[in-house]
């Protein structure tokens, strides 16, 4: 009696009909494809294992087919991880910021007014104007082509005379724009009342971006780029002298996961967590291979435990945010603009009246804003209004 297991692998063929003097061959009934892998013991005919083995290729490359495909739509896993040194910074390497007071000079009759030639500017040309051996009486100086100025950057403390570096340009008079100025030579000093350790000089840029929205842009700050030059010696800390790394933004997950990477890269004990915004590190006493440690402990990756923030430009109202951050309802009203975030709000929108359906994300509210020219103060005020309110769950920087 034959067993099920060995009924499995014999073939089914269909009853043959003879017909008179001659015989025509059999043709195979259609074999399931999990069939087409169970091994034949009995011979065949050339017919029979020609299909066969063509069920059979078919089948393994629609097998790998499919292991492809499934290779290929795989969800890829987003490497979240970043270096500690991008995390953190060393006790001694905290920046040193320096300021300096300067003149903004080239503007188009848009600076400082001077009042009545007693004002600080029109004292200030006076005085830049000797050092050129050039004697003019201030009350005969027009400065509304000149604008006071404070200016301001932060430096590593590693920087080495010729380095340079980015400053910050704030008007300190009534000027109503330094656009299209140039920083004249503006000593630097990093203590009150201590010797210049730096200069900045050169054109002045000012971002654009509300002008295409329609909206206005603060016109009495600028940047200026590499416009910064280290001449002198700063105060210069042995590198790795410190035995702590401070994390840039305090978070005490974040430090214990930079402590549990660290130890398990170079051993239990080197690192311990002392509060969210300091970890404790145990560095050999050789200077060698301290800074040998603290290379291999820069290059360590950590995953960051980052809160979810919004850094929102006051100047020209940029906004930048996550794509999944969503607001919850909420109705704000903030000067002349009211902005409506729920289910009854999706109407359309009109003039000082913004209306968008719940679930909006922070980007597309931003650009709603936009598009009704709403002032980058009003942005900013909004977005905090629902920051306070419970309806955005996010911290906001403001710049």
């Amino acid at each position: 009696m034959m067993s099920l297991g060995s009924l499995a692998a014999v073939p089914v063929y269909p009853a043959t009909r003879r017909s008179s003097g001659a015989s025509s061959a059999a043709a195979p009934v259609s074999i399931p494809s999990w069939l087409s892998f169970v091994p034949r013991a009995a011979k065949r005919g050339a017919g029979t294992q020609r299909t066969s083995a063509s069920i059979s290729i078919r089948s393994l490359v629609a097998l790998i087919g499919m292991a492809l495909l499934f290779v290929l739509l795989l969800p890829r896993v987003v490497d979240a991880q970043v270096r500690i040194s991008d995390l953190t910074i060393q006790e001694t390497a905290v920046p040193v910021r320096l300021v300096g007071y300067g003149l903004v000079v080239g503007l188009d009759g848009t600076g400082d007014r001077g009042g009545n030639g007693g004002g600080q500017t029109v004292q200030s040309v006076a005085n830049l104007l000797r050092r050129f051996d050039v004697n003019v009486p201030p009350e005969v100086l027009n400065t509304r082509n000149v604008a006071a100025v404070l200016v301001t950057a932060e430096v590593s403390p590693y920087l080495r005379p010729g380095g340079r570096f980015d400053v910050n340009v704030s008007s300190v008079g009534d000027a109503r724009s330094i656009r299209g100025g140039t920083l004249w030579m503006t000593p630097l000093i990093a203590d009150v009342g201590g010797a210049p350790v730096a200069t900045a000089q050169g054109s002045l840029m000012i971002s654009d971006g509300g002008n295409a929205r329609g909206s206005y842009v603060v016109e009495t700050t600028a940047r200026l780029t590499s416009g910064g030059l280290l001449e002198g010696a700063l105060q210069r800390p042995a590198y790795a002298s410190g035995s702590r790394l401070l994390l840039r933004d305090p978070d005490l997950v974040t430090a214990t996961r930079v402590a549990l990477a660290v130890n398990s890269e170079l051993g239990d004990g080197t690192a311990a967590v002392e509060d969210p915004g300091s970890v404790a590190l145990a560095l050999p006493d050789d200077p060698s291979a301290r800074i040998e440690m603290m290379t291999q402990l820069s290059e360590i990756r950590v995953e960051a435990n980052r809160a979810t923030r919004i850094v929102i430009d006051s100047r020209d109202g940029t906004v930048v945010a996550g794509g999944d951050l969503s607001v919850g309802e909420a109705v704000v009203s903030h000067g002349l603009v009211t902005l409506s975030i729920g289910a009854d709000a999706g109407g359309s929108s009109s003039a000082g009246d913004v209306r968008v359906p719940a679930g909006t994300s922070a980007q597309q509210i931003a650009s709603a804003l936009h598009a009704f020219q709403t002032p980058p103060s009003e942005i900013a005020a909004i977005f905090e209004s629902l920051r306070k309110i419970g309806a955005l769950a996010a911290e906001i920087e403001f710049r």
